[in-house]
């Protein structure tokens, strides 16, 4: 199965182009924060791919923040560092209004601080799968 590197994420390219997801998370909102825009464009891909529709990628905590507090939204998923500030002021938002979140960090659960700990995470290089399972995870909550 061939596998594509993009700003050190994966995206599996199953055979014949057909994603081996179903569609249990078509038409669902979800909010990318994300600052880099490679890894933003990934994660549009895959989740378009999944039947989604894509709110933003917001590029810093501060609209992220404005995003989690005023648009209708599903889910999001938040890398943990944009633009060299944490994402917590965005997950406490969306927290504070019950919408489910996964954590996309490089250094997995364990690099959260406590308090964060037991959120759906999510460790780049991730796979769409691993969107996929994650999302369903929070959503599940």
């Amino acid at each position: 199965m061939p596998v594509r590197l993009i700003g050190g994420v994966r995206h599996d390219d199953f055979a014949n182009g057909a994603s081996l997801m179903t569609n249990d998370l078509a038409e669902r909102r979800i909010l990318v924060v994300e600052d880099e825009s490679l890894v933003a464009m990934l994660l549009e891909t895959i989740l378009e791919d999944m039947g989604c529709e894509i709110v933003g990628p917001e590029g810093t905590v501060a609209s992220g923040v404005e995003a989690a507090r005023s648009v209708a939204i599903d889910a999001a998923l938040l890398d943990v560092n944009v633009a060299g500030e944490l994402v917590f002021p965005v997950a406490e938002q969306l927290k504070s209004r019950g919408i489910p979140f996964v954590f996309s960090t490089g250094y997995g659960e364990g690099g959260l601080p406590e308090q964060w700990r037991g959120y759906p995470t999510i460790q780049k290089p991730f796979t769409e799968v691993a969107v996929h399972d994650a999302l369903l995870n929070a959503m599940s909550r």
